[in-house]
Protein backbone atom coordinates (compact mmCIF):
# COMPACT_ATOMS: atom_id res chain seq x y z
CA UNK A 1 0.00 0.00 0.00
CA UNK A 2 1.10 3.36 -1.04
CA UNK A 3 1.86 6.08 1.72
CA UNK A 4 -0.34 8.56 2.31
CA UNK A 5 -0.24 12.14 4.46
CA UNK A 6 -2.68 13.67 6.56
CA UNK A 7 -3.68 16.37 8.76
CA UNK A 8 -6.39 17.81 10.93
CA UNK A 9 -7.85 20.76 11.96
CA UNK A 10 -10.80 21.80 13.97
CA UNK A 11 -13.55 23.69 12.72
CA UNK A 12 -15.96 25.78 14.14
CA UNK A 13 -18.97 24.42 13.05
CA UNK A 14 -21.27 21.65 12.86
CA UNK A 15 -20.20 18.33 10.31
CA UNK A 16 -23.70 19.27 8.19
CA UNK A 17 -22.15 22.93 7.21
CA UNK A 18 -18.29 22.08 6.90
CA UNK A 19 -19.70 19.23 4.60
CA UNK A 20 -21.93 21.40 2.90
CA UNK A 21 -18.59 23.14 1.78
CA UNK A 22 -16.85 20.16 1.17
CA UNK A 23 -19.32 19.19 -1.39
CA UNK A 24 -19.90 22.42 -3.16
CA UNK A 25 -17.60 22.22 -6.07
CA UNK A 26 -18.57 24.71 -8.00
CA UNK A 27 -16.83 27.32 -5.30
CA UNK A 28 -13.90 25.43 -4.65
CA UNK A 29 -11.82 28.17 -6.74
CA UNK A 30 -13.64 30.78 -4.20
CA UNK A 31 -11.58 28.66 -1.26
CA UNK A 32 -9.17 26.09 -2.50
CA UNK A 33 -6.11 27.95 -4.22
CA UNK A 34 -4.95 25.04 -6.41
CA UNK A 35 -8.34 24.64 -8.18
CA UNK A 36 -9.17 27.11 -10.84
CA UNK A 37 -12.40 25.24 -12.08
CA UNK A 38 -14.48 22.15 -11.39
CA UNK A 39 -17.63 20.81 -12.88
CA UNK A 40 -19.73 17.90 -11.60
CA UNK A 41 -19.92 15.75 -14.35
CA UNK A 42 -22.28 13.09 -12.74
CA UNK A 43 -24.44 12.83 -9.66
CA UNK A 44 -25.92 10.29 -7.05
CA UNK A 45 -29.39 9.38 -6.27
CA UNK A 46 -28.81 12.05 -3.24
CA UNK A 47 -27.84 15.02 -5.84
CA UNK A 48 -23.96 14.41 -4.30
CA UNK A 49 -21.24 14.70 -6.79
CA UNK A 50 -19.58 11.06 -8.25
CA UNK A 51 -17.18 12.46 -10.94
CA UNK A 52 -16.07 16.27 -10.96
CA UNK A 53 -13.68 17.49 -13.64
CA UNK A 54 -10.93 19.52 -11.70
CA UNK A 55 -8.37 22.38 -13.78
CA UNK A 56 -5.62 22.74 -11.13
CA UNK A 57 -2.65 25.00 -11.13
CA UNK A 58 -0.39 23.94 -8.25
CA UNK A 59 2.72 25.85 -9.01
CA UNK A 60 4.85 23.47 -10.80
CA UNK A 61 1.81 21.03 -11.32
CA UNK A 62 -0.82 22.07 -13.60
CA UNK A 63 -3.10 19.31 -14.39
CA UNK A 64 -6.83 18.57 -15.71
CA UNK A 65 -8.38 15.42 -13.93
CA UNK A 66 -11.47 13.92 -13.20
CA UNK A 67 -11.89 12.08 -10.10
CA UNK A 68 -14.46 9.84 -8.50
CA UNK A 69 -16.27 10.50 -5.30
CA UNK A 70 -18.05 8.71 -2.59
CA UNK A 71 -19.92 9.62 0.46
CA UNK A 72 -20.51 7.55 3.35
CA UNK A 73 -23.17 8.92 5.28
CA UNK A 74 -22.42 12.65 6.30
CA UNK A 75 -19.55 12.62 8.16
CA UNK A 76 -16.86 11.01 5.41
CA UNK A 77 -16.03 11.32 1.53
CA UNK A 78 -13.52 9.97 -0.68
CA UNK A 79 -12.22 10.06 -3.63
CA UNK A 80 -10.09 8.37 -6.08
CA UNK A 81 -8.59 9.29 -9.86
CA UNK A 82 -10.11 8.29 -13.12
CA UNK A 83 -8.12 10.33 -15.60
CA UNK A 84 -5.56 13.06 -15.65
CA UNK A 85 -2.59 14.23 -17.59
CA UNK A 86 -0.03 14.38 -14.74
CA UNK A 87 -1.08 11.59 -12.11
CA UNK A 88 -0.94 7.83 -12.21
CA UNK A 89 -3.00 7.81 -9.36
CA UNK A 90 -4.68 10.17 -6.09
CA UNK A 91 -6.77 8.87 -3.39
CA UNK A 92 -8.14 10.93 -0.79
CA UNK A 93 -10.98 11.61 1.82
CA UNK A 94 -12.17 13.97 4.53
CA UNK A 95 -12.94 12.71 7.74
CA UNK A 96 -15.17 14.94 9.97
CA UNK A 97 -15.92 14.08 13.76
CA UNK A 98 -17.82 16.39 15.95
CA UNK A 99 -15.85 18.12 18.47
CA UNK A 100 -18.29 19.61 20.88
CA UNK A 101 -19.75 22.67 18.71
CA UNK A 102 -16.94 22.16 16.51
CA UNK A 103 -15.86 19.70 13.94
CA UNK A 104 -12.40 18.17 13.55
CA UNK A 105 -11.55 17.33 9.97
CA UNK A 106 -8.64 14.95 9.15
CA UNK A 107 -7.85 15.45 5.21
CA UNK A 108 -5.82 12.03 3.68
CA UNK A 109 -4.23 12.14 0.94
CA UNK A 110 -1.95 9.54 -1.78
CA UNK A 111 -1.00 10.83 -4.91
CA UNK A 112 1.70 9.14 -7.64
CA UNK A 113 3.12 11.07 -10.50
CA UNK A 114 3.42 10.05 -13.60
CA UNK A 115 6.88 11.67 -13.69
CA UNK A 116 9.92 10.46 -11.63
CA UNK A 117 10.36 12.49 -7.56
CA UNK A 118 11.41 11.28 -4.27
CA UNK A 119 9.34 9.92 -2.13
CA UNK A 120 10.43 12.90 0.21
CA UNK A 121 9.29 15.35 -2.41
CA UNK A 122 5.80 13.42 -3.15
CA UNK A 123 5.15 13.22 0.93
CA UNK A 124 5.87 17.27 0.82
CA UNK A 125 3.92 17.98 -2.06
CA UNK A 126 1.30 16.29 -0.07
CA UNK A 127 1.72 17.73 2.87
CA UNK A 128 1.57 21.54 1.02
CA UNK A 129 -1.73 20.54 -0.87
CA UNK A 130 -3.55 19.24 2.44
CA UNK A 131 -2.34 22.14 4.67
CA UNK A 132 -3.99 24.86 1.94
CA UNK A 133 -7.10 22.98 1.70
CA UNK A 134 -7.52 22.56 5.40
CA UNK A 135 -6.75 26.26 6.14
CA UNK A 136 -8.81 27.00 3.13
CA UNK A 137 -11.78 25.07 4.29
CA UNK A 138 -11.90 26.15 7.68
CA UNK A 139 -12.10 29.73 6.46
CA UNK A 140 -14.72 29.46 4.28
CA UNK A 141 -17.09 27.35 6.28
CA UNK A 142 -16.04 29.84 9.72
CA UNK A 143 -16.68 33.31 7.47
CA UNK A 144 -20.03 32.05 5.43
CA UNK A 145 -22.80 33.33 6.68
CA UNK A 146 -25.26 31.00 8.32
Amino acid sequence: MAEHTSSSITIEAAPAEVMKVIADFARYPDWTGEVKQAEVLATDAQGRAEQVRLVMDAGAIKDDQTLGYTWTGDHEVSWTLVKSQMLRSLDGSYLLRPAGTATEVTYRLTVDVKIPMLGMIKRKAEKVIIDRALAGLKKRVESDPK
